[in-house]
């Protein structure tokens, strides 16, 4: 059980084990709304660049008792401030989620502030409402990991 969630900045020493939580063929399949290919490095390191530079971009990696966990970041997508995460399914249920993103809250002084998960994403669901998001409505996408459109729960919080 991990004790201690920290976030840090991002580092080219963190791509490679970033890359491999985000090809985890389950975590995939929950995120739904992934990179078209998964397995290509290419692709990942290229979108690893492009949102390190951009300064509206707040990328940082979760360290869980020192080791990184996963990922969380704010970005800013057609003017609105949204927030996404990626957690290493070895630590799901420990809470991991929960407490990065009370950090991230912490940083990202910005609202209203917005979300999206997979609708049938319950974990992530319950982790933004606990974080004082509230559900304002859906929508329906291409879901490249499931190669299929589904649903998406919006979220903001105020």
């Amino acid at each position: 059980m991990i004790s201690e969630v920290t976030l840090r900045g991002v580092e080219d020493a963190d791509l490679d084990v970033l890359f491999e939580f985000m090809r985890d063929p389950e975590a995939v399949w929950m995120a739904a709304f992934t990179a078209e290919d998964p397995d290509d490095r290419a692709a990942f390191d290229a979108h690893m660049r492009k949102i390190r530079e951009n300064p509206e971009t707040l990328n940082h990696v979760i360290l869980g008792d020192g080791v990184v966990v996963g990922s969380i970041a704010s970005f800013v997508m057609e003017g609105d401030t949204e927030i996404t995460y990626w957690i290493d399914r070895a630590v799901w249920g420990q809470g991991v989620a929960g407490r990065a993103l009370a950090l991230l809250l912490e940083r990202v002084t910005v609202r209203p502030l917005h979300a999206r998960a997979a609708s049938d994403n319950a974990a992530s669901l319950r982790v933004l409402t606990r974080a004082g998001f509230k559900p304002v409505g859906t929508d329906t996408g291409y879901a490249a990991a499931r190669k299929a459109e589904i649903e998406e729960t919006i979220f903001i919080l105020s």
